[in-house]
């Protein structure tokens, strides 16, 4: 599949002017549209993260299909662990993978909040707050942090709906003698960018963040270790961390020193820089796929976004030779289709692959890497050089915009990869509350295996989980349109997250014309 050539998609078409290389069009004009409703889309993408809630939801809540569930989360270990989110299609809170999503929501919306409108940035920041009061439930002990609620294996061998789960709701703890690091860090740079997003509208809630944040990034610097090592029987292979913990501590340090403006972080990042400069582990389908790190970006490897969030302190002009600029100018020349250095590929509809499944969440994440490190780019009137390709602020635009439209439904079989977004979107999709009638209609208990008819079922979803963003189509631009199909059915919160910062930008630039 992967690779096949589409006959009907003309060849990009390369725009040589002074030496600077732009491509006009990914995509083929065959399926070409008008730019969709980013506006939309936002409100949309938001609002599904209302659907992954776990715990008591509120009177305010609106996708009414979903229930209270896991009220007693944290009872095994006499801690209050009710709330937070399921990561994906099942019903475990895997805090690694959540506290990035947190992370990415909260800069999402500092720096793109000014573009949202009133009830998207309100609901935005709900969805951040839904997190960061989790994540506070997750560390209210000193020196423990809560890696994981639910055991992994027991759930994925069910089909039940979150409202009526009966499988082992274990809490999974990091302490002084089983450190976990990279889930501590992560969680700690989730904070700090939480306390950021409320600063302004809620000073005290914000310094609590804050605070809390440097306890554990504290506790996760202090006391060094794997979290594979300590609670990966139940963590592995699902959320195995193949890129190592110095990025996550990298990570929470510049999140920390935005927030604080402390040199204690600033001092660290320089001190520890070197430790970016290696090659990344990640799992691909249980093999393991060596990349540069400067590439890498998503819920295991912070490397790039490290960089771009970095780049705003120390970009000067184009001749800029700090370290971190230089990564990023790498990360920007991984990207391109036209650079010589370009490591990804581009399906022939012009979806941005990298090796493994649920591609989407590579769209998502390196585009708004692309369209922040522009807006740096614009301020510094700096361009970036791929070999002879000079790349301006515009041409990462136009890229991030590519995948926008394409996962919108701007691609050959016209398929918005966003439920509830345009006249085709998938209706299939591998996600247990969609799948199974609300207890609105089957108030009935559902089973550990009573939910296998509606699995392997070839109807659409009994509910639609609005706004969901799945894995994505193939190689090829072919989509399977399956459940069992996992790698193109699934959706996750960590490819909801960055597309929020994404869509609020092209919301704005629709309308305004910014940042052109």
């Amino acid at each position: 599949m992967a690779g096949k050539c589409n006959a009907l998609i003309p060849p990009t078409l390369l725009i040589m002017l002074t030496g600077t290389v732009m491509i006009m069009m990914e995509a083929g004009t065959s399926w070409a549209s008008n730019s969709p409703d980013y506006a939309d889309a936002l409100s949309k993408c938001i609002l599904f993260f209302e659907g992954q809630r776990s715990g008591k939801l509120p009177s305010t809540q609106r996708m009414t299909w979903r229930k209270d569930s896991a009220l007693r989360d944290g009872s095994d270990i006499g801690m209050d662990l009710v709330g937070g989110y399921y990561d994906a299609g099942d019903n475990v809170k895997f805090h690694f993978p959540m506290a990035f999503t947190v992370t990415m929501l909260a800069w999402s919306v500092i720096d793109f909040g000014k573009y949202m409108g009133y009830w998207d940035k309100k609901h935005a920041l709900e969805a951040v707050r839904w997190g960061s009061d989790y994540l506070l439930k997750a560390t209210s002990v000193h020196h423990v942090v809560v890696g994981q609620v639910a055991d992994s294996n027991g759930d994925h061998n069910c089909w039940e709906r979150p409202e009526d789960m009966d499988t082992p709701r274990t809490s999974y703890v990091i302490n002084e003698t089983n450190p976990g690091t990279e889930v501590s860090a992560e969680i700690a740079a989730a904070l700090a960018a939480s306390s950021i997003a409320f600063k302004a509208s809620n000073a005290k809630y914000s310094a609590f963040l804050l605070h809390r944040s440097k306890q554990v990034f504290n506790f996760a610097d202090g006391y060094q270790g794997s979290y594979n090592l300590s609670i990966g029987e139940v963590a592995c292979p699902f959320y195995c961390d193949y890129s190592g913990y110095a990025d996550e501590l990298l990570w929470a340090a510049a999140w920390l020193y935005k927030a604080t403006q402390e040199a204690y972080y600033w001092e660290y990042l320089e001190q520890n820089i070197h430790h970016l400069e290696s090659i990344v582990v990640r799992n691909i389908h249980g093999n393991p796929y060596v990349g540069a790190s400067f590439a890498e970006f998503g819920w295991d490897a912070k490397h790039a976004g490290i960089n771009v969030l970095v780049s705003q302190w120390v970009m000067k002009d184009d001749s800029n030779d700090n370290p971190y600029i230089l990564n990023a100018d790498k990360f920007v020349c991984s990207m391109l289709p036209e650079s010589p250095s370009k490591s990804v590929t581009y399906t022939p509809g012009g979806l941005l692959i990298k090796p493994g499944g649920s591609n989407t969440q590579h769209a998502t994440a390196s585009s708004f890497l692309l369209i922040v490190y522009s807006l740096h780019m614009s301020i510094a009137h700096k361009l970036v050089r791929c070999g002879d390709v000079v790349v301006t602020p515009s041409r990462l635009i136009n890229i991030a915009r590519s995948q926008v439209d394409y996962l919108l439904g701007n691609n050959p079989l016209g398929m918005s990869y966003m439920v509830g977004f345009g006249p085709k979107f998938p209706r299939k999709i591998h996600h247990r509350g969609a799948t199974l009638p609300s207890i609105h209609k089957h108030p009935k208990k559902l089973g550990c295996r009573d939910g296998d008819k509606y699995l392997y079922s070839q109807n659409p979803d009994m509910n639609q989980l609005t706004g969901a963003i799945i894995g994505g189509p193939a190689g090829d631009d072919s989509f399977s349109n399956s459940r069992m199909d996992v790698g193109q059915t699934e959706p996750t919160t960590y490819i909801n997250a960055p597309f929020v910062g994404v869509l609020a930008y092209f919301k704005a630039t629709a309308r305004k014309n910014v940042g052109f």
